[in-house]
C-alpha cells in the first residue's frame, strides 16, 4: 500500500537530532489529527503512575489503537508533539525512547516538550499526533 508521508532530511541540519527535519503528504492525502493519547487504563486510571518509559508506552499503545480506528498506523504519522511533565532532562529522554524506538525507521519530525502539568490525575506523558493516508 503506497504511504503519504514523505520524510525529509537537511545534510545542513546536524544529524544528532533522532527525526527527520520536515514532513510532507500530497493533496490529495486524508489528514488524521488525533488528539492527545494518553497513558490511561480502559477503566479510566493511570498506568504506570510514577513512570515515565512506562506511561510513554501506554500512550504510544492508545495512539495505536487512535490510528487504527481511522485507518491508519503509526507509518502513516507525519509529526508528533511528546509532552512529558517534568523540568529534568532524563525524564523527557525516558519518554522520548520509547517513542523513537517505536517508530523506529520511520523518524518523522517531532518535538519533545517540558510542562508543568497535564490533564489526568498522576498522568507524566502525553503524545500529540498528525497524520496522513491515500485512501483506495
Amino acid at each position: 500500500m503506497p504511504r503519504a508521508v514523505t520524510l525529509i532530511r537537511s545534510a545542513a541540519l546536524s544529524d544528532v537530532a533522532e527525526y527527520a527535519y520536515a514532513a510532507t503528504a500530497p493533496a490529495e492525502s486524508r489528514l488524521i489529527f488525533l488528539a492527545g493519547a494518553c497513558p490511561l487504563n480502559d477503566d479510566g486510571s493511570t498506568a504506570a503512575v510514577g513512570d515515565y518509559a512506562g506511561q510513554a508506552r501506554k500512550a504510544v499503545a492508545n495512539m495505536e489503537v487512535a490510528l487504527r480506528a481511522a485507518g491508519a498506523s503509526i507509518q502513516d504519522v507525519i509529526s508528533t508533539r511528546v509532552l512529558v511533565a517534568s523540568s529534568r532532562q532524563e525524564d523527557l529522554v525516558a519518554a522520548w525512547q520509547v517513542v523513537r524506538d517505536t517508530f523506529g525507521d520511520h523518524d518523522v519530525p517531532s518535538t519533545l516538550m517540558g510542562v508543568t502539568v497535564l490533564g489526568y490525575k498522576d498522568q507524566l506523558v502525553e503524545i500529540e499526533a498528525v497524520a496522513a493516508v491515500l485512501d483506495a
